[in-house]
């Protein structure tokens, strides 16, 4: 059984070994068949000529260069020929060709200049057209002389009128006075009117320039006024601008009697608070300040109103200032609280407020409350500084100013 087995793995085996013999074979007989077909990479498949091939690894050679006729070319003179100028023509001396079909760029620059500058100037022309129209004024001198503005009481202020011939754009703006408050409203190109100052990209056409006559400097006296007008006459002539300066003679004539009020009104009511003995700056600051009032720059502690200026201040009694310094190292006998008429509202809730101010510090610093005699305050000397209070707002009131009003802290600042 075994006998046969191995008989047909060896048969089995012998069949494989053929049919592999017979593959080799037949494949090599396939390679050869392709060659002879295709050609071999020798040989070139068009000319059947040998060609350098750089698997065969034999050196390629390189073909010598022919060998060309050696004859001297200077003996040879080929007939000349030269052709008729078709409008070409060059200059011997400079070998500039000059051909009529070819335009200088220059040429085309000198005839087109005059046409192009020509355009330029008119858009430039035009550009500067649309802009002058559009800072053109539509501003007269009767027109601003008319205006109304809050800024201004014509009874307080002398006033200036300037209008441009073009509106104009101010890097700065010059300072009319050295000793009396000025304000200048400036009207822009949209006839807008605002206090001017030198912005950017805003023009203005016209301007109303007003120089404070009253005042707690006093009035400003008629040379000072006309000093003024001065001023503003030279900055509209610069500007080539119309003026209009408000009559001298006529604005004193309303304003002196003005003033004169105004003086009377201007007053500040005492009421001092004073100690048996010293008492500290410390102290002193605590109390005051828990009342609401601060120190200012002038050495004063001050309340103010709802305009931010003072309403009720506290002075020393000597009136030296008030320091810092001076408040943590030293002693006082005590201060003076004033009540200023023209800064504090015409109402009973001011005058009542001032006295809980005073009495409170009375209590709180163990202070004692007297007039400018160093009397104890009275009852009756209550009344009869109440009533005087009311007569002066009254007095204020009969001009249109208001007490504790912008106007009345303009005009008593």
């Amino acid at each position: 059984m075994n006998e046969k087995i191995w008989i047909f793995v060896v048969i089995g085996l012998g069949i494989i070994l053929a049919l592999m013999i017979y593959q080799m074979s037949q494949e090599k007989k396939f390679r050869q068949q392709m060659r002879d077909d295709i050609g071999r990479p020798d040989k070139d498949a068009l000319l059947n000529s040998e060609v350098p091939s750089v698997r065969d690894g034999k050196p390629i050679p390189i073909p010598e260069e022919p060998a060309y006729p050696t004859k001297d070319l200077s003996q040879i003179n080929p007939p000349m020929h030269t052709p008729k100028p078709h409008g070409l023509v060059i200059d011997p001396q400079d070998q500039v060709v000059h051909d009529p079909a070819i335009v200088e760029v220059s040429d085309i620059n000198d005839k087109l200049s005059p046409t192009a500058q020509t355009v330029n100037d008119d858009w430039q022309a035009e550009l500067d057209e649309i802009e002058t129209s559009k800072r053109k004024v539509h501003l007269s001198l009767e027109e601003i002389t008319k205006q109304n503005l809050s800024w201004f009481d014509p009874r307080f202020d002398y006033l200036a009128y300037v209008v441009l011939e073009e509106a104009q754009e101010f890097n700065t703006l010059p300072r009319f006075s050295s000793i009396h408050r000025f304000q200048i409203a400036g009207c822009t190109l949209d006839s807008c009117w605002q206090l001017a100052e030198p912005i950017p990209n805003v023009y203005y056409q016209g301007f109303i320039i007003g120089l404070q006559s009253i005042s707690r400097q006093g009035l400003a006296s008629k040379e000072q006024i006309e000093a003024f007008g001065e001023q503003v006459r030279l900055f509209a002539k610069k500007l080539n601008a119309q003026v209009h300066l408000t009559d001298v003679d006529a604005f004193l004539t309303v304003a002196e009697p003005l003033d004169a009020v105004c003086a009377r009104v201007d007053q500040a009511i005492p009421m001092h608070l004073v100690s048996r003995t010293d008492i500290k700056g410390s102290n002193l600051r605590t109390a005051v300040e828990k009342m609401g009032f601060e120190l200012g720059h002038d050495g004063a502690f001050h309340l103010l109103n709802e305009h931010g200026h003072p309403q009720f201040s506290i002075v020393t009694l000597d009136n030296s200032a008030f320091t810092t310094n001076l408040l943590a190292n030293q002693t006082y006998k005590g201060f003076t609280m004033l009540f200023d008429i023209p800064h504090t509202p015409a109402h009973q809730k001011a005058f009542d407020q001032f006295m809980h101010i005073a009495v409170t510090l009375s209590s709180d610093l163990s202070l004692d409350l007297v007039n400018d005699k160093l009397e104890e305050l009275s009852t009756e000397w209550l009344k009869n500084v109440h009533s005087y209070i009311n007569a002066r707002h009254e007095e204020m009131e009969k001009l249109d100013i208001i007490p504790g009003s912008e106007l009345s802290t303009r005009l008593f600042l």
